[in-house]
């Protein structure tokens, strides 16, 4: 979230009467989350956002770190105008809050078009966008961004060290956030560098992902809003990529009513002249106040000692006692969290995993979060990653996963998919917020198969010398008694039926230049696991020919064609 928040509260008056709206607004939008298999937040029973003294990053984009909390004006985009108590300027209340600077405007439609084009069925709006990034950052702080919308200066949030908010020791090295001990959360999106590391896209085309350029983060929140194939047109889902984002029923309401106003109508304005929010999450009035450390009592002056009584005096002559001196009170410590006590990760009996193209793994990846004496340790979030050239992904078309061990300390990750990509990849799993050794599992993709082909005509294959044959060949590939499609094929005329070797004469195909081929590669069947070969044509030779098909699997068909000329 912005690093930096305005401590006046301006405009308490409209926010708070606008927050009354709000409520009114989102009283039947606002669930709170609930964890799936996937490690998504999906609506759903209410759910605190946690404790943020102890708990992680909730899976979150941000780290739960603070927002901007301004609601927009009561009072449309474009209300009737007056004149300004300060200036004497004619000024419009809502003109000026839904005024978007034109290079942020620009990177939040940009995303919507390019994932109307990669995502169609999440139907994700500019103005959700625009309403994220006015709580996150106030627009990229008023639109200060160069010409390729990066940032003048880094924005970044406050340490996750746990201390008011979440706790994610450094993942990134400093690399994004210049902390070389706790994350923090980067630019006008706010994403921390864990989840940067596999959210974040090349927004503006030039080759690097940056959380400080606002195409970049722009991009990178909208493929986050719309993982797990959510439709945002749909309110429960669209409330549950929100909570994704940030796990705060008072960052649902805000969001939705800045979304709400910006539909109402906005308009660009130059870089740099955008209005900033004035006040934070972590400043409401009533909020919970930063723990102080309590202030040491000062030492109580020393009593005068009497004077020695001389000898014969009345004088008491005992020891004057010197009065204690009082310590500071120590401060209580503060437990570990999960996440801090786990020492390493342990592979949960996952069994092999082999897939044919296309279709599900039939084994799950799991582990178990230990400390060091081996012992599970519960409600800790670990991050499943496929790395590698495949185009596989978890159920649900992402390629990450988090999920939160259970009371055995164990996380399994959702089902894999195989796409049509064949050979190994990798699945990592690592502990979200520490710096742990991950484990790596090997996955691998197999080719599909068939183990059977038939032709789907019994109809003769013959032709005359230089003719071309009447009927194209036709199969059908199964395998185990079903439809095999997308099977891998070569078709070849051989010479004789124990002699695969290329025929040089007889029958032959044409390429595309229409020179003659005899074996064909390259070929699949289609979904229905049908194979249509190209047309045969007849040299000068005569008699029978054989045509032999193999498929990835085994299968094997040998086919007659007899060439012989017409009868007189």
């Amino acid at each position: 979230m912005a690093a930096h928040f305005g401590r006046l509260r301006k405009g308490a008056t409209t926010t708070a009467v606008a927050a009354v709206a709000v409520a009114a607004l989102s009283a039947s939008q606002a669930p709170g989350v609930t964890t799936d298999d996937l490690g998504r937040q999906a609506a759903g029973a209410a759910q605190p956002s946690g404790d943020a003294k102890t708990g992680g990053a909730g899976g979150g984009a941000t780290g739960d770190s603070p927002y901007y909390t301004d609601l927009p004006p009561l009072k449309s985009p474009n209300p009737s105008p007056s004149a300004s108590p300060t200036t004497g300027t004619t000024v419009s209340v809502g003109e000026a809050e839904a005024g978007i600077p034109a290079t942020v405007l620009d990177a939040y439609k940009k995303a919507e078009a390019e994932l109307r084009a990669s995502k169609p069925g999440c139907n994700l709006p500019w103005q959700l966008l625009a309403a994220i990034g006015k709580v996150e950052s106030g627009q990229a702080r008023g639109g200060r961004v160069d010409a390729s919308g990066t940032t003048y200066s880094p924005i970044l949030g406050p340490k996750l060290d746990g201390n008011g908010f979440a706790l994610i020791a450094d993942t990134d090295h400093g690399a994004y956030d210049g902390d070389p001990a706790y994350d923090r959360a980067v630019g006008p999106m706010q994403f921390i560098p864990s989840t940067w590391a596999w959210a974040g896209r090349d927004g503006n085309g030039d080759g690097k992902k940056d959380p400080n350029n606002v195409y970049d983060a722009a991009l990178a929140a909208g493929h986050y809003l719309c993982r797990f194939d959510r439709d945002l047109s749909v309110q429960s889902q669209m409330n549950a990529a929100i909570l994704n984002y940030n796990n705060s029923t008072e960052y649902l309401n805000t969001v939705l009513s800045w979304l709400e106003y910006y539909r109402k109508g906005t308009h660009e304005v130059p870089d740099g002249t955008g209005t900033l929010p004035s006040h934070s999450s972590n400043s409401d009035p009533g909020a919970s106040p930063s723990p102080t450390t309590p202030a040491t009592p000062s030492t109580p002056s020393t009593p005068r000692t009497p004077s020695t009584p001389k000898p014969g005096g009345a004088g008491s002559t005992s020891p004057t006692p010197k009065p204690p001196t009082p310590s500071s009170p120590a401060p209580s410590p503060t437990p570990p969290t999960p996440t801090q006590t786990v020492d390493h990760l342990e592979d949960a009996n996952t069994g092999k995993l082999t897939a044919t193209a296309g279709s599900a793994f039939g084994t799950k990846v799991a582990v178990r979060a230990e400390s060091k004496a081996s012992k599970g340790v519960a409600k800790v979030r670990v991050r499943f990653t496929i790395i590698g050239d495949t185009d596989a992904t978890f159920t649900g078309g992402e390629s990450v996963a988090t999920v939160v061990t259970g009371s055995a300390g164990t996380a399994t990750a959702p089902a894999l998919v195989a796409g049509e990509k064949t050979g190994d990849f990798t699945v990592r799993a690592t502990v979200v917020g520490r710096v742990l050794g991950g484990l790596d599992y090997t996955a691998t993709v197999t080719p599909r198969q068939a183990d059977t082909l038939t032709r789907t005509s019994d109809t003769a294959l013959t032709c005359v010398p230089g003719g071309e044959f009447a009927d194209q060949v036709e199969l059908k590939a199964t395998y185990k008694g079903a439809v095999a499609g997308k099977v891998a094929a070569t078709a070849t005329l051989i010479k004789l039926a124990d002699d695969a070797t290329e025929n040089d004469k007889g029958p032959y195909f044409k390429d595309a230049d229409g020179k003659t081929i005899r074996t064909l590669t390259d070929l699949t069947t289609d979904a229905d696991g049908v194979l249509k070969l190209p047309k045969l044509y007849a040299d000068d030779a005569t008699g029978t020919f054989l045509l032999r098909v193999n498929t990835t699997g085994g299968a094997v068909l040998t086919v007659e064609l007899k060439v012989a000329a017409a009868a007189s």
